[in-house]
């Protein structure tokens, strides 16, 4: 399992949309999600960035994250989630969400470990 984060900002004047936008996302494009084994997805929002963790269970990130993004339905929803975000100075044109590096992460105690 691989554990993603990532972030951008929200465009302050599209805040309004975005949040009806997540209120209720698209059977479709959650299905489309969970077709690239990406698992406990969640988006927080503090002032206008935008945090995402997801956790990928499949063993071809690649071709799974291809596979999301010829989706249809999923292109769709892009078309309307992708104006309300501004990526950060440094992506550039290329892609809207940064990917943060994971420094820490609690593991599962073990047998062993005292509380």
């Amino acid at each position: 399992m691989k554990r993603i984060a990532q972030t951008v900002r929200l465009r302050p004047e599209h805040r309004r949309e975005y949040l009806e936008l997540h209120s209720a996302v698209w059977p479709g494009v959650e299905a489309a999600l969970h077709r690239a084994q990406i698992r406990n997805y969640s988006i927080f929002l503090h002032g206008d960035v935008l945090f995402a963790y997801f956790e990928y269970h499949g063993d071809d990130f690649d071709a799974d994250m291809a596979a999301l993004e010829a989706d249809p339905e999923t292109q769709e929803w892009w078309k309307l989630t992708d104006p309300c975000q501004e990526p950060w100075p440094d992506q550039g044109d290329a892609r809207q969400w940064t990917d943060i590096t994971e420094i820490w992460h609690l593991s599962a105690p073990t047998d062993n470990a005292t509380a």
